[in-house]
């Protein structure tokens, strides 16, 4: 992403987890955990939408980890359908990001996810930030998010996304009473639109 990316190699219950941190200038936040869409669709941690929110976390000062599900690039292991991939996201946090501010990210598949990395974590850790972005609640069953940590929390999604409709979004956080932030005319990738999805993170993170 930018020459303070360093690539690391982190350890998940199958092997190797391939992924990157990247650094804020000056004294860092705590540390954010981006997850990325689905692998067998393409999705990968270097997907354009993952690297809009890390740089928008890195911009607000927070160190960006991002990591590479089983199967993806050098990460070892098979597609698990989100449960070996929630094991592993929280591997990372135990790796990265032991103690102190933690935040959550992910987009689509890398939503659901974290959304379920996320109801473990926030039992006995203190989560900072949420950013959903795409949520991939149509063919998935993304995990509530708690109460209380809601004001903590951006769902983002595009109004024309034909990935993982906008109804289904709705139907997912409407029982939560979780706002959602619709972007008029954006699809699932947010083509054109990744420097106002970068903007609406930044504004979410310096609330």
């Amino acid at each position: 992403m930018n020459s303070q990316t360093q690539k690391i190699t982190l350890h998940g219950e199958v092997g190797a987890i391939e992924a990157l941190r990247d650094e804020p200038e000056g004294v860092s936040r705590g540390v954010a955990i981006v997850a990325h869409p689905h692998p067998l669709f393409g999705g990968t941690m270097d997907n354009k939408v993952v690297q809009t929110l890390a740089r928008a976390f890195v911009q607000c000062g927070w160190t960006v980890v991002r990591f590479n599900f089983r199967g993806v690039g050098a990460s070892a292991g098979e597609h698990d359908a989100g449960a070996g991939e929630a094991r592993d996201f929280l591997s990372v946090v135990e790796q990265v990001a032991p103690t102190g501010p933690l935040a959550i990210a992910g987009f689509s598949f890398g939503s659901f996810v974290a959304s379920h990395a996320l109801a473990e974590l926030q039992v006995h850790r203190q989560i900072e930030k949420v950013a959903f972005v795409g949520t991939a609640a149509q063919r998935f069953t993304v995990a509530p998010i708690a109460p209380e940590l809601h004001d903590k929390t951006l769902v983002v999604h595009g109004e024309q996304d034909d990935t993982v409709s906008l109804a289904s979004v709705m139907d997912w956080a409407r029982p939560q009473s979780l706002p959602v932030t619709v972007v008029p005319g954006g699809g699932h990738f947010f083509h054109g639109q990744l420097p106002l999805l970068k903007n609406l993170v930044v504004r979410h993170l310096q609330g």
